[in-house]
């Protein structure tokens, strides 16, 4: 990999930003996110980039439904952008530095399916990334999966916990569905959980059962199975060389991820994910801004960088 990258991590509440040269990460900075108007919002970015000096191209991730091809966030979760070109929009605010913009679950998986040279680790990875909502990504061979319009994998959304005894049930009202995955074992449920056992919110529950507190352990054993039954679902498609989880509830290690691992295991298809390894994820909060970084030095590297035209 060649040339200064800098990647851009877009959330609800905050933009990380990260210049990658060489395979070294710059430090991280951080910056409260501006969410009142799309306008201030991509001036925010392009303040954002420019701060960290000149660049061979740009990577955002942001937590939207994205088409990739043109870059358009079509649609977003906590930040102003709906059906917005933002891979030309921000390249013409910087001066026609190219741009790439994904999913932020997206480029999560990719940081931690490529080393610091592009080259996978693994054929396929699939990554959940558990914050105050459920994300993922996959990659196969080094590359994203986006299915037909872009917007694959939304594992989050699997329906886990349906009651199917009348047939389908209900439409959401809104979504996630109550029967989603991100609805039983988001940061939301553990801080739910953390109360009921007079703990706290995540956090808490975290450092509670670190030193031993049973009810913060049982806390994390349950949001763990059921993010295991997610994970089982996943290794009966994908069949993954590796599963990572990421994202503010893994800082529980261990006491989340042996009991997801052990659910995965005994609900996987006797047989399939037999090579699988489920893991924490190496990059920790910074995975989504070294990979936008990556986006962006892969598709410099294959296309040089071909700009979309502006659309109204």
């Amino acid at each position: 990999m060649s040339g200064r990258i800098i990647g851009v991590d877009v959330g609800g509440t905050k933009i990380a930003a990260a210049a990658l040269e060489r395979g070294t990460l710059s430090e991280t900075s951080t910056t409260p996110t501006e969410t009142g108007d799309t306008e201030r919002f991509l001036d925010q970015l392009a303040d954002v980039v420019t701060d960290h000096g000149g660049a061979d191209a740009v990577g955002i991730a942001v937590p939207s439904v994205v088409d990739f091809a043109p870059g358009t966030a079509r649609f977003s979760v906590n930040v102003p952008l709906h059906d917005v070109p933002l891979r030309a929009v921000l390249s013409e605010r910087l001066g026609g530095v190219p741009v790439f913009v994904d999913n932020d679950a997206n480029c999560a998986a990719l940081a931690e399916a490529l080393d610091d040279e592009l080259r996978p680790i693994a054929r396929v990875v699939v990554m959940f990334t558990v914050g105050t909502g459920v994300g993922g990504g996959v990659v196969l061979d080094g590359r994203i999966f986006r299915g037909a319009t872009g917007a694959a994998p939304e594992l989050g959304h699997m329906i886990v916990a349906a009651d199917l005894s009348q047939g389908a049930p209900p439409a959401p009202e809104r979504f996630p569905h109550p029967a989603a995955l991100e609805s039983w074992c988001a940061g939301g449920k553990l801080d739910e959980l953390g109360e009921q056992r007079g703990i706290g919110k995540g956090p808490a529950v975290v450092e509670r059962a670190r030193a031993g507190d049973p009810g913060a352990i049982d806390a994390l054993r349950i949001v763990g199975e059921r993010l295991g039954v997610g994970i089982a679902n996943v290794m009966n498609v994908f069949d993954p060389d590796l599963v990572v989880i990421g994202g503010g509830v893994s800082t529980a290690g261990e006491l989340l991820t042996k009991p997801a691992e052990e659910t995965a295991r005994r609900f996987a298809l006797p047989g399939v994910g037999t090579q699988a390894r489920i893991a924490p994820a190496r990059h920790g909060v910074h995975a989504g801004v070294r990979g936008a970084a990556l986006l962006a030095a892969q598709e410099l590297d294959d296309t040089n960088a071909p700009l979309p035209e502006r659309t109204a």
